[in-house]
């Protein structure tokens, strides 16, 4: 007999995939979307102003009492123009008045405001509370003047600001007329 080659057969091995590295990646992963999840939620603090109050307050305002008496507003508006005022526009404690970006100008006026805030409350035993500030940019404002006032709220020392960017009716008449 001849000899008839024989099919040389290949044996099967078993193949086993290690999935240890996909699990540490899956978790590695899990993590890294939880983090960036959490870091992309806004983070805003509320400002809670007093409501507007009716005549029957006009006692209180007028002597100064309350947070109305801390509040100072600075409307930005185009050309480099400060609009400041402080209390409330519908009553406010001096009349509202055009400062421009020196250090004579807004510089000047909310060192010395948040100065004279300190020294009456530190009079009642509350040293820390300074002038609120609420920044109030108009549409026609540009960014760089934004910047600007922010780097003065950090040089006056003012701990206390805000940025709206809603106005009253009489704000924007204030502006237009300037």
């Amino acid at each position: 007999m001849k000899n008839i080659p024989q099919k040389i057969r290949s044996r099967k091995l078993n193949s086993r995939v290690d999935l240890t590295a996909m699990v540490s990646v899956s978790f590695l992963l899990i993590i890294f979307f939880m983090v960036t999840i959490e870091l992309s939620k806004p983070k805003a603090v509320d400002l809670s102003l007093p409501n507007r109050p009716s005549d029957e307050w006009d006692g209180v305002i007028s002597c100064g009492a309350g947070i109305s008496d801390r509040i100072v507003t600075v409307l930005l508006d185009e050309n480099n123009e400060i609009i400041t005022y402080s209390g409330l526009l519908f009553r406010p404690l001096e009349e509202p008045k055009k400062v421009d970006y020196s250090k004579d100008g807004i510089r000047r006026e909310l060192y010395s405001k948040n100065t004279n805030i300190r020294e009456r409350y530190a009079q009642y035993g509350k040293p820390n509370r300074g002038a609120i500030v609420i920044i109030k940019p108009s549409k026609n404002c540009n960014f760089k003047n934004l910047v600007d006032i922010l780097d003065e709220m950090e040089i006056a020392k003012i701990d206390t600001y805000a940025i709206v960017n809603e106005f009253t009716p009489e704000e924007t008449k204030l502006l237009a007329s300037n």
